[in-house]
């Protein structure tokens, strides 16, 4: 199984993208990992939000294929402890599916189009965090997943 994170814009810090890379290399002993930034949506001081939305939700429904298992980080998604988001994983991974997508959207969140497009929603926190940091932090999450399901010392209860 292929997993892609998507993200909405690039990441600014040197030291998160650091943070990005260091787990994308752990995540990439385990399965194929990819993370794609999308470009920022332009003008946007002339637009609403909803017009944001939906230019953002253009751009990531062109990165989806029809046979994706596509995941949203929202913050009205499910909250999982991360025994729980290993569990869900290995269901993910024994489904079959062939690319499972986790989507971060812009700082107005989805569009509607997106929302209808996706097979689930997952919330990291209750607490908000910038968008750049989400990246690293769900990539931390998804190694831990992967360390749980091997039975691996990184993950301690």
């Amino acid at each position: 199984m292929n997993i892609e994170l998507v993200a909405v814009g690039k990441t600014d810090s040197d030291e998160i993208a650091e943070l990005i890379a260091l787990y994308s290399r752990r995540i990439n002993f385990y399965c194929k990992f990819s993370l794609t930034s999308l470009p920022d949506v332009r003008n946007t001081r002339s637009m609403s939000k909803a017009q944001q939305r939906t230019a953002e939700g253009s751009a990531i429904l062109r990165t989806l294929n029809d046979g994706d298992y596509v995941v949203l980080l929202d913050e009205h998604g499910t909250e999982l402890r991360s025994v729980e988001f290993a569990e869900m994983m290995r269901k993910r991974m024994n489904s079959g599916i062939k690319r499972l997508v986790f989507v971060i959207g812009g700082p107005y969140g989805f569009s509607d189009e997106v929302y209808n497009r996706a097979d689930g929603k997952l919330s990291l926190s209750k607490m908000t965090f910038s968008h750049q940091f989400v990246r690293a932090i769900f990539a931390e999450q998804l190694y831990r997943a992967f360390t749980i399901l091997n039975n691996e010392p990184y993950h301690h209860e």
